[in-house]
């Protein structure tokens, strides 16, 4: 990810204690690891507001009764800028030329591989419009509020005294669904978001019905016929509602039931046929939240972490929670919160760079999908922590852009196969990002780490799906008609990856477009060989194989570290956020201390001269998952503590990019379930390793459900008294199984499908 300047909150403000009348939210069971979080009052930023989501709908809930804010976003929402019209660069006619020039030694030749276009950004996402639901006049103080979040059911509460408000947006009826009792409301939507344009068209409507008020808002976006339009079903219960323009006034009701919904849309939206599906819906929390639960309760609930924590610890609000970096009830609960995070904002699409949620239309890197490093670690852990709904959300924003990406390749490359971009909106999959110093077009490893979940997806499950299997085939192909240049100086005459970009470096005093990135091969390798596991037995599979081996292997250079680019004469740059020539350690398997022990050895050398350049939370994190399959311990807990020191979290949990909780960004609060759970247990579809990378953070624990790339369910304790794993095969399968990534002998394990095998240090 680009750069970008620094915009520092303010310090975190000490919460405020509770008064003894207070009405308290469900308090955490000591006993356990919390499934949620609180705080004693509402957020006055939206960054600390709490958050739901269903993969399309999200909210975020400032928590005040008496005067809440939920603003609504949805993944589809992003701004025409231009973009929309936006296609890849025809360069291939160009290919062969600056192939030769890179090749006779001219290191800036790829810097005239473009069209000279300015950079593009993608259309920005932005937030839809909040709900007001103020509190009518009255001479009550506003005392006592309270709110909180419970992951496992996806609900919001605020509760003071007199009145409740619970709200959770439904995976099953895809609708915002928000109950308050005990109030009386002025209720309204309300567009004047932060940064909103001066120029939006906006239309409201509120109108009486049989059973309480339709609202809606109507936006249309300056300069185009694209807009999208809100809508709210207000429910009423007893009382009396009345027009209030530009919304309604309820007093005396027992309670109010609000259904939101937002399209975004190309001309006039059917608002009529919208409210008819609301009113369709039941009309009752309870029984909406029912249907709810099924889905989400059941994907959360797969995989738990419980650290022994502090019963004490457990029971504070998340706020004072950060304010001890060192505790285990923090762990708990960020582990927690980042898979409820990553379940609520997964579904029509993976996660953006600031999950599904926003509060304002200035999006830091117009809130993309940004697949160099980002969304591909906010997906970390979809396979071993049981998300396959993540995994279905990948595989549905890969599967609608593949045509795209076959134009990038013919465009760029003049190849068959497809090219992924490096930042794409959601609708757009063209790669036209780019810049002299970001020169993405450059980048053709995007399209095997995306594809990298669903590998291990289908891994994890046991079945290769066929969707897969032709994206994978389509990567080869680009392969096949990209990798036709050779090294001059290599007497085995291998091949040259040329041009060659590692994401977003550089070489030392040379250009951004250089040869042979160890990314590059290693994502060119994995590529082509995966494509041939799937397809066995074909023509296809030998010529794919065949030409993986023609790659050169990696350099070490003069430090002893592997080095980013294999060409000889191209330097490392090591103070760098991003660690993509490290792409064969984490996420591939292609060097790891078993099987490689030189290159990783290699690897741990570059990993210890890596700067971390700007503190962002990615390049900690990323920085962390590396060290965990080097099993590298000391230095998985040095980069959490650079996150969990560095003041990254807001009080709902949602992180941000840089220290001081400056630019909200989802990549830490979504990637460290993953690291967390690497650094307890580790599997490739042959083997198991336990406790690889274990810190003295942790000294003893339970980690429940998670699932390894050979097909069984593992719940692992470990502590003083030793260590036990219980596997739940779903496969009959032969693995190894080692208890370190050192160099103790691996021992053999038959697993029978439907059989539980309980292991010990000691017993295999």
């Amino acid at each position: 990810m680009t750069d970008a300047s620094a915009h520092p909150h303010p310090a975190r403000p000490h919460p405020a204690h509770p008064h003894p009348d207070s009405v308290h939210p469900a308090r955490p069971d000591a006993d356990g690891p919390v499934h949620g979080t609180y705080e004693y009052e509402p957020a006055r930023r939206w960054e600390d507001a709490y958050l739901s989501g269903n993969g399309r709908h999200g909210a975020l809930v400032f928590g005040d009764p008496y005067d809440d804010r939920v603003v609504v976003t949805h993944h589809t929402l992003v701004r025409p800028n231009g973009a929309e019209h936006a296609r890849p660069p025809e360069l291939a006619g160009q290919l062969a030329s600056v192939q030769d020039r890179l090749l006779a030694g001219d290191q800036a030749a790829a810097e005239d591989f473009t069209d000279h276009r300015p950079l593009q950004w993608v259309q920005p996402f932005h937030p839809a419009f909040q709900v007001r639901l103020s509190r009518a006049p009255s001479d009550e103080p506003r005392r006592h509020r309270t709110r909180s979040v419970d992951f496992t059911t996806g609900e919001t509460t605020a509760t003071c005294v007199g009145g409740v408000s619970r709200l959770f947006v439904s995976r099953a009826d895809d609708v915002i669904v928000q109950q308050v009792t005990g109030l009386d409301l002025d209720v309204s939507l309300d567009h004047r978001l932060p940064g909103a344009p001066a120029d939006l068209a906006v239309g409201q409507g509120s109108v009486l019905t049989p059973d309480g008020a339709l609202l809606t808002l109507r936006a249309r976006y300056p300069g185009s016929d694209r807009g999208y339009t809100g809508v709210t079903l207000v429910v009423v219960t007893g009382g009396r509602t009345a027009l209030l323009l530009p919304g309604v006034r309820i007093t005396g009701a027992r309670s109010v039931l609000l259904l939101t919904r937002v399209r975004r849309h190309t001309g006039e939206l059917d608002v009529a046929a919208e409210q008819r599906d609301l009113a369709d819906l039941p009309h009752s929390y309870d029984d909406l939240l029912a249907r709810h639960l099924p889905r989400h309760r059941t994907a959360y609930e797969r995989v738990t972490l419980d650290l022994h924590a502090d019963p004490a610890e457990r029971g504070l609000p998340g706020s004072e929670l950060l304010e001890r970096p060192r505790s285990r009830a923090l762990l708990e609960r960020l582990f927690a919160a980042g898979r409820y995070h990553l379940l609520s904002s997964s579904g029509l699409c993976p996660p953006r760079l600031t999950g599904l949620w926003t509060g304002d239309w200035d999006t830091a890197w117009s809130g993309a999908f940004t697949t160099n490093a980002n969304l591909n670690l906010q997906t970390a852990s979809a396979a071993s922590a049981a998300l396959p709904e993540v995994s279905a959300a990948l595989a549905a924003l890969i599967e609608r852009q593949l045509p795209h990406w076959r134009e990038n390749a013919r465009a760029i490359f003049g190849a068959r196969g497809v090219v992924a971009p490096t930042h794409t909106d959601g609708e757009s999959g063209y790669t036209y990002h780019f810049a002299r110093e970001y020169p993405h077009q450059l980048w053709t490893a995007g399209a095997d780490w995306l594809l990298k979940p669903l590998v291990d997806h289908d891994e994890t499950h046991g079945a290769r799906d066929p969707r897969t299997a032709a994206a994978l085939a389509e990567v080869a192909l680009f392969y096949e008609d990209f990798l036709t240049r050779t090294d001059p100086d290599d007497p085995g005459g291998r091949l040259v990856v040329v041009p060659s970009y590692s994401p977003e470096n550089r070489p030392a005093g040379g250009s951004w477009g250089a040869m042979n990135a160890a990314m590059d091969l290693s994502a060119a390798r994995h590529a082509l060989l995966t494509a041939a596991d799937y397809h066995p037995g074909t023509a296809d599979a030998d010529r794919w194989r065949a030409l993986a081996a023609r790659l050169p292997p990696h350099r070490v250079n003069g430090d002893g570290a592997l080095a980013e680019w294999a060409r000889a004469g191209l330097d490392d740059t090591y103070d760098h956020r991003h660690l993509s020539h490290l792409y064969g350690v984490w996420p591939l398997d292609e060097i790891n201390p078993h099987d490689t022990p030189r290159p990783a050895a290699a690897a741990r050398r570059a990993l210890e001269l890596r700067g971390a350049e700007n503190d962002s939370a990615h390049g900690h994190l990323h920085h962390a998952l590396i060290a965990a399959r080097l099993g590298d311990g000391h230095r998985v807990a040095h980069a959490l503590a650079q996150v969990l020191d560095g003041d990254f979290f807001h009080d709902s949990l949602m992180s941000a990019h840089y220290p001081h909780r400056d630019v909200y960004n989802a990549d830490a609060a979504h990637a460290l379930p993953a690291v967390l759970i690497e650094t307890l247990v580790q599997s490739t579809p042959d083997r198991l390793v336990l406790l690889p990378a274990l810190t003295d953070a942790l000294p003893s624990g339970e980690l429940r459900g998670v699932r390894t790339r050979f097909g069984a369910e593992l719940d692992l304790s470990w502590g003083p008294d030793g260590v036990r794993a219980v596997l739940r095969p779903h496969r009959t399968h032969r693995i190894e199984v080692r208890t370190s990534a050192g160099d103790a002998a691996a021992q053999p394990l038959d697993l029978v499908a439907g059989e539980d095998h309980v292991l010990t240090l000691r017993t295999w």
